[in-house]
């Protein structure tokens, strides 16, 4: 199965058009079409991968496991971030929502 393939696949999963995905990711139109035939950048497949919610190494087929993995060195990172920043006498709940919204924020700006 190809990257297109599997992008398509996981699209139709998640109730998105291709055309929608594009608007998503912010690409310009027709770019994941073009996939069929045209090798993409790097950035752009981490951002359809985040936008889908699955794993860099799914769609570029070295797994069949679409889960994107969390690292547990990424998570140490933001756990320190928080510990600096936010009171430490907050509740893991709390603690985890703002590890959310850290993600969140992250995965904007590499669409900038």
């Amino acid at each position: 199965m190809t990257m297109f393939d599997r992008v398509k696949e996981i699209s139709k999963k998640r109730g998105l058009t291709l055309a929608q995905l594009n608007e998503k990711v912010g690409l310009k139109q027709n770019v994941i079409y073009s996939w069929k035939t045209k090798t993409p950048s790097v950035d752009k497949v981490k951002a359809v991968a985040d936008v889908l919610n699955v794993s860099v190494d799914y769609l570029l087929g070295n797994t069949d496991n679409p889960e994107p993995s969390t690292s547990s060195d990424d998570l140490t990172k933001n756990q320190k971030l928080i510990a600096y920043s936010i009171d430490p006498d907050i509740s893991d709940e709390e603690r985890q929502a703002i590890i959310n919204m850290v993600k969140e924020a992250m995965k904007f700006r590499r669409r900038l």
